[in-house]
Formats: C-alpha cells, structure tokens, sequence
C-alpha cells in the first residue's frame, strides 16, 4: 500500500508572530489611550448631561492649532514661540490689537473673572491674549495682565489667526472669545458679549467631560 504525502504551508516564523503581536498590542494601547477623549467629546457634543443646548457654538470638527509655518507667534521680547507650547491647558483666546479696545478689555476683564470661577479647576485653563500687531502694550494694561495669574501674550499676525479661528458672520474676529482644549484643537467660540454665567456654565461642562484625561498643569 502506497502512501501519498501532501505539502502543508510553512509554519510562521517566530519573528513574525512576535512583530503580529506587537502590532496588536500597540493597537490596543492605542485603543485605551484614545477611548477616555473619545468618550468625554462624545458626552458633551451628543449626550449634553446638563440636558440643555449649548449657549456658545461648538465647532465641528473642531480646528487643530496650525504649526509655526503657518502660525508665526512672538512674546513681547519678541522671540519666536513654537504654538505646540501652548498645548496641555484648555485655553481662554482673545485677540486683539495692542491699542485693545473697550471690548478687548471687557473681553480681558471676563477672561480673568472666568479662570477665577472654576475653583480647583482653574489650574487646567489658561489665559492667551493674541496681539496682532507690533505695537507696544499701555503701561496700565501690561501691568493688568501680569497681575495675578498673568495672561500669556503672544503676537501673531492677524491673517494666520483668521486661518484658524474665526467669527460668527457679520462679526470681526475681535468680538469673541475663542476656547481650545489641551491637545491644541479650537472647539468652542463664545457670543459676542457673552452672558459670563452662561459662558461659565459651557466651560464647567468641558471641564467635567474631559476630567477622565486632562490633568492640571502642562
């Protein structure tokens, strides 16, 4: 009795079940990694747990922060400023030219009110003030934005600001304060001359919704 052998596949090597298990385990990383962001923008753009509208406009999708090419920013000394530095913090945007007019300054004035609210979250939020010009700041309002927790000023031009932010129609981009979470994403634009308790109310449930993921300090 004759017996007929039949070729079978070649058994994986060891190297490439180890580089398959790899990849899935820095899928899975990734998976556990991604799942708290996900799930906290998922409470807040679609389940709303406070069960009332939002009063300030969420942006879909919401807009990374653009790289030094494309958003050139200075400090006051006039060094150059990588953007990724301001990512870590959720972030409280205002932009205005050097002069800051009253509503520059009533937006200013809010901005330092607002980080002030939030209690023991207030370590999670900082204030940014975009200049956009190269003029010089008025003693008294250098002087405002240094006290306390001081505002991080940056200028930057107005044109590569607007190819990231941008106003409500019919409004500059000087009327709004503009809010953009820790991994640099702008996500949230406030009214024009917004109600401060409900601006607050907004804010406190980002906070709450991202609080699985997003830790004080930078």
């Amino acid at each position: 009795m004759g017996l007929t052998v039949h070729s079978s596949p070649d058994p994986a090597t060891p190297d490439d079940a180890r580089t398959r298990r790899g990849r899935w385990k820095m899928l899975l990383i990734f998976v556990l990694c991604a799942a708290p962001v996900v799930a906290s923008y998922f409470t807040f753009y679609v389940v709303h747990p406070s069960g009332s509208a939002n009063y300030s406009e969420l942006v879909s999708p919401p807009r990374m922060l653009p790289g030094a090419a494309d958003l050139p920013l200075t400090d006051l000394r006039g060094d150059a400023v990588d953007p990724a530095a301001l990512k870590g913090q959720w972030l409280l945007v205002v932009v205005g030219a050097a002069a800051c007019d009253k509503q520059c300054e009533d937006l200013l004035v809010l901005q330092r009110q607002l980080r002030e609210t939030f209690g023991k979250e207030r370590d999670r939020v900082d204030k940014v003030w975009f200049v956009t010009d190269g003029a010089p700041l008025r003693p008294q309002l250098a002087a405002a934005t240094s006290a306390g927790v001081k505002v991080t000023i940056l200028r930057a031009p107005r044109a590569a600001l607007a190819g990231w932010l941008s106003p409500a129609a019919g409004h500059r981009l000087e009327q709004h304060m503009y809010i953009v979470d820790p991994m640099g994403q702008w996500m949230m634009r406030a009214p024009v001359d917004p109600d401060p308790a409900k601006l607050k109310r907004d804010i406190d449930r980002l906070l709450r919704a991202s609080s699985s993921w997003d830790l004080p300090g930078r």
